[in-house]
């Protein structure tokens, strides 16, 4: 059994999570401007609500309230990132995520369930993508073992494990899987979905910047099996 086909995950008791939360929300809400609010949910496609808070002042806000709190162990993560969650206004997601990002050293395999709970819950490309190339990638990256996950993420019927899967070796370079990388863009390069045929070209054109001899190679002998934007995507920096 992947680690993903435990038990869904709880919100373990913390209390640095009560601290955080009560501070974060507390400096969030005072902040809120409902001018920006309306116009920041219809770029995000009315994913979630928003206090309107562009991202600069958002972390600035996060440092003030993370100020003097003491490094998280693995369940002051998990509270945080569920707590937030649990909000509805998307900052406060935006704010678990770079959480995440700063802290993901300090998780086991075992919290790739969090992960995925968060990827599939009020998902969007803005909080999904961090989360494969940043968190779930450094974990992937830890503990090899957790590339079975990685597997059986690719042929989900959601496509957000989906992109998450293709885009976790996103900040690999040298370090890149790269016949995975491939038999996964293979797996899903059918797919209807243009966040799925976006992400292959992404992730195609990152690895690109490290070996584009082997992208191009890759792309000759198989360019026929993917849509258009996949291509374009793959090879913008690098041409034909």
């Amino acid at each position: 059994m992947t680690v993903t086909g435990a038990a869904p995950p709880h919100v373990p008791r913390s209390a640095l999570a009560d601290t955080v939360l009560e501070r974060v929300t507390a400096v969030f809400a005072a902040a809120a401007d409902a001018g920006r609010a309306g116009p920041m949910r219809a770029y995000m496609k009315d994913v979630a609500p928003f206090l309107g808070i562009p991202t600069p002042a958002r972390r600035t806000l996060a440092r003030t309230a993370l100020a003097g709190t003491p490094p998280p162990d693995e369940a002051d993560c998990t509270a945080i990132a569920l707590r937030c969650w649990a909000l509805p206004e998307r900052e406060y997601h935006y704010f678990a995520v770079d959480y995440l990002r700063r802290h993901a050293g300090r998780c086991s395999s075992g919290f790739l369930p969090v992960t995925r709970r968060l990827v599939t819950t009020v998902p969007w490309w803005d909080t999904v993508d961090p989360l494969a190339a940043h968190v779930v990638g450094r974990l992937v990256a830890a503990d090899p073992g957790l590339t079975a996950d990685m597997d059986a993420w690719i042929t989900d019927d959601d496509r957000w494990p989906v992109r998450t899967a293709l885009l976790h070796q996103l900040a690999r370079k040298e370090s890149t899987d790269t016949e995975r990388l491939f038999a996964y863009c293979l797996r899903q390069s059918g797919h209807p979905d243009f966040f799925i045929r976006k992400a292959i070209g992404w992730a195609l054109r990152e690895y690109a910047k490290t070996d584009p001899g082997a992208v191009r190679a890759f792309l000759a002998r198989e360019r026929g099996r993917f849509a258009p934007l996949t291509v374009r995507e793959a090879l913008k920096n690098i041409g034909a």
